[in-house]
Order: C-alpha cells, then sequence, then structure tokens
C-alpha cells in the first residue's frame, strides 16, 4: 500500500509520517519510509541523531544505478541513460517489491529500529548549494517517482512517502502514485489552502485524498476544517507531550503515545486498508504512461536523443504483489 503525506510546510505532516510509520511497524507490518521532502528531517522524526540522518545515502545520487538495475532486460530501454523519472517498466524491467533484498535497497535503503520493530528508510538527499541554478529538486524526487513506477506491493505491507511541502508534487506524474494522499492542514486558511489544489487534480486523476486536522484546539477549530473541506476531513489531532518530547530528542516508547492519538493512527491504518479494493492496475498503468508521454514531449526527447514514446510496452500492467505483471487482452 503506497502512502503519500502532504500539505504546507510546517503543517505536521513530517511528524504525522513519522507516526503512521511507527504505528504501522508496530503491528509487524513491513514499512519503507521515504523522504521525499526538500527538506530532510522524517529521519529525525524517527528519532534517528541528526548528524547520522545526514549521512543517510541520498537516492538522487544513485540514480544510475537505480535506472540500470530497473531496466533490468527490457528490449524497449536502449540504455539507463535514456530513461527519465517518468520511464515505466515493461517485459523484462526489473520490478520491486517492499519484502526483498536487492541493489536498490542495499545501495539506497538503512534499517531503522522503532522500539524493535524495523523500517526501511530512503531519503532523496537535500538540495544542496552544488543544486542552486543548475537543478531543480524534482530531479531529486524522480528516483522516488521510478521506485513506485516499478514497485509491486500488496496488502498488509506499506511505503509512506514524507512528500514536498505544498503543491510541488503537481510538476510530476507523481501525486498519482499513491492508494491514498494524507493532506495534513492546520484550522487556518493558509492551512487549507494547499487542500483546494489538492482537491482539483485529485478529482481529475481518481486520487484518494483524506484531510488530517493538525494542531486543533477545539470546537471552533473543528468547525472550521469541517466547513472548509467537507466529508474530506478523516481525523483531528492535537497536542501531544509524546511528540513534544521526540521533538527534543527524547521519545518515549511509542505505546505511551496518548490513547486519542492512537486512536487516530487506527482510523489512519484503516482508511489505507480499505483503499486496497479501489485499486485499478490498468488506470495506474495508464497513468504512468499518460505522463511520461507528456514529459517526453515537454524535454525528455530532447534531454536524451531518444523517441521516449517507444519505451511504452502497450501490452504491460503492473499487477499487484504475488502477480506477475501481465500482459493486457488483445
Amino acid at each position: 500500500m503506497r502512502i503519500a503525506f502532504v500539505g504546507k510546510g510546517g503543517s505536521g505532516k513530517t511528524t504525522l509520517s513519522a507516526l503512521l510509520i511507527r504505528h504501522l511497524a508496530a503491528t509487524g507490518a513491513p514499512v519503507v519510509a521515504i523522504d521525499a521532502d526538500i527538506n530532510q528531517h522524517l529521519g529525525a522524526a524517527l528519532g534517528l541523531d541528526e548528524a547520522v540522518a545526514a549521512r543517510l545515502p541520498a537516492m538522487g545520487e544513485h540514480l544510475p544505478l537505480i535506472k540500470e538495475y530497473l531496466r533490468g532486460t527490457n528490449p524497449r530501454i536502449a540504455s539507463a541513460e535514456t530513461m527519465i523519472k517518468t520511464t515505466p517498466p515493461g517485459e523484462g524491467s526489473a520490478l520491486l517489491r517492499v519484502r526483498e533484498d536487492n541493489p536498490v535497497y542495499d545501495a539506497c535503503a538503512r534499517p531503522v529500529e522503532l522500539d524493535g520493530d524495523p523500517v526501511r528508510l530512503m531519503v532523496t538527499g537535500p538540495f544542496t548549494d552544488a543544486d542552486l541554478g543548475v537543478a531543480c529538486y524534482h530531479a531529486k524526487t524522480g528516483a522516488v517517482e521510478l521506485y513506485l513506477n516499478h514497485l509491486v506491493d500488496g496488502r498488509d505491507e506499506y511505503v509512506v512517502v514524507d512528500m514536498t511541502a505544498g503543491s510541488d508534487s503537481f510538476a510530476s506524474g507523481l501525486f498519482t502514485r499513491f492508494d491514498i494522499t494524507f493532506l495534513v492542514a492546520e484550522p487556518t486558511r493558509k492551512g487549507v489552502s494547499v487542500y483546494r489544489q489538492y482537491k482539483e487534480y485529485a478529482r481529475d486523476y481518481g486520487v484518494t485524498l483524506k484531510v488530517v486536522g493538525n494542531k486543533v484546539q477545539g470546537q471552533d477549530d473543528l468547525g472550521f476544517l469541517r466547513d472548509e473541506v467537507g466529508d474530506d476531513l478523516l481525523v483531528t489531532v492535537g497536542h501531544s507531550d509524546w511528540v513534544r518530547a521526540m521533538e527534543k530528542g527524547r521519545p518515549p516508547r511509542f505505546a505511551l503515545l496518548e490513547d486519542a492519538n492512537r486512536r487516530a493512527l487506527r482510523l489512519l491504518h484503516t482508511a489505507v486498508d480499505v483503499t486496497y479494493g479501489l485499486r485499478d492496475a490498468e488506470r495506474y498503468t495508464r497513468q504512468m504512461v499518460h505522463f511520461h508521454l507528456k514529459n517526453a514531449r515537454a524535454w525528455g526527447n530532447e534531454r536524451t536523443g531518444a523517441d521516449l514514446a517507444a519505451q511504452v510496452d502497450p501490452g504491460f500492467v503492473l499487477g499487484g504483489l504475488g502477480e506477475e505483471a501481465a500482459a493486457a487482452p488483445a
């Protein structure tokens, strides 16, 4: 199951991402956590020392390895150099699974122990001074998009992505790569402004979107969010002494998280699992191809010197865990 957390900067999306990751890991489920925010804070939110978090290998720095592995023996992809962030898999491509070991995880993922429950953590890497004027952050998040395009995942295994703040993910097809998107919103006009942007795009592409109200202090805050987002409001959370201790670098055992917040996480978990029945492999693959062709025309063909439309395998549909990617009926 693929889960995204979005929201404006400072909304608390990284904190809530980390809490859900801890909750899922505590159930014994396999979890891959990905920090795809330009400000890399997920590692620290999961309890890593900041110096340790800063030394995590960046997915963006391993793009050549990622592309070469994912290309596999796909005859439609002449070389890893012709792969872009939206390149879809086809017959012969290497597909990724949550539970396995593979060269992508070996290079980019590191285990993090959460009260004895391990998760895999990957990070895109921060936007550095060296990138200024020569790169955009979407080149780094492209590694995440490639990962999700080639991921074969199933029920009771989870990939949680802490996304860039605001609506930056709309610059590619990344926002369509998830089973469910949790938009974290504070009870303010700025807090719900990102929701309005996401709602419009979500409607056009069939994205399942739920709002998590954060920093809610009373009925007036709750009423404001209900008026602004309606039935998309799934749950609200308020002040947490546990979170405050975590932010000070002294997280208590997760079992000591307040009951109200544990109930909120269970609601998130249930909402995620419900979306499993809504999966549409053909639509997912079709959207993948749509954004690939769009990027190919806009810049990919010129940059790579190749006709990237030829990379599309028209008979390929990305299946679920335990299924091979199947050819669509002729």
